[in-house]
């Protein structure tokens, strides 16, 4: 890579961190995975002080002429809606949904649902790393297939299938808030590149 376009990537990507939206979004998802970590929990304060920060932002400082409080709000929306379904199965934390609808509030409805894929395939990439790393690549295994031998057999038998893992037997929690962090980040990092 020449001198010149490496120059051109690092300002690039140094007006991302720089910028009162996406700068400010990074900080409060590296506190927020940090967080994750230590407690498995995203905090409520964190969450909504950041959804505020980007309805006024940009409210105030929209990303195109004439915009609205809607642009924020329908980020808010949309990001919100598209991890609720994880939620309703028990497959992510009340927190994690949250959080991805404050990042929605900072990217508005076009670049949430982009930046929620990217996500998505971060955490299956941070999962297998977790497990692998953990050693319980066998434990995940038993325990997919008894879920599906569970779910198959009630399901046949004309029951509503129980997917629950009891604690005592799982591989472990993924804190899902350092893959919407990392997700976020590469999403914007490639957008910023014009990669995405």
């Amino acid at each position: 890579m020449a001198d010149a376009e490496m120059n051109a990537m690092w300002e690039l990507l140094t007006s991302l961190l720089l910028s009162g939206r996406t700068g400010v979004l990074l900080l409060l998802l590296a506190t927020a995975a940090a967080i994750d970590v230590r407690s498995h929990r995203i905090p409520n304060w964190l969450v909504l002080s950041g959804a505020v920060y980007a309805l006024v932002y940009n409210t105030v400082f929209p990303p195109w002429l004439h915009g609205t409080v809607l642009f924020p709000l329908a980020g808010l929306g949309l990001g919100l809606a598209l991890f609720l379904p994880l939620y309703l199965l028990r497959a992510m934390g009340a927190g994690d949904v949250k959080l991805l609808a404050m990042c929605g509030a900072f990217l508005g409805p076009n670049e949430i649902w982009r930046a929620a894929l990217v996500v998505l395939i971060t955490g299956g990439l941070l999962g297998v790393v977790f497990v692998l790393a953990n050693g319980s690549a066998l434990r995940v295994y038993q325990n997919l297939t008894a879920l599906f031998r569970v779910g198959l057999f009630t399901t046949l038998g004309g029951s509503a299938p129980s997917l629950r893992i009891p604690a005592s037997v799982s591989a472990g929690r993924l804190p899902y808030g350092v893959a919407i962090a990392v997700g976020t980040a590469a999403y914007l990092v490639l957008h910023q590149l014009g990669s995405l």
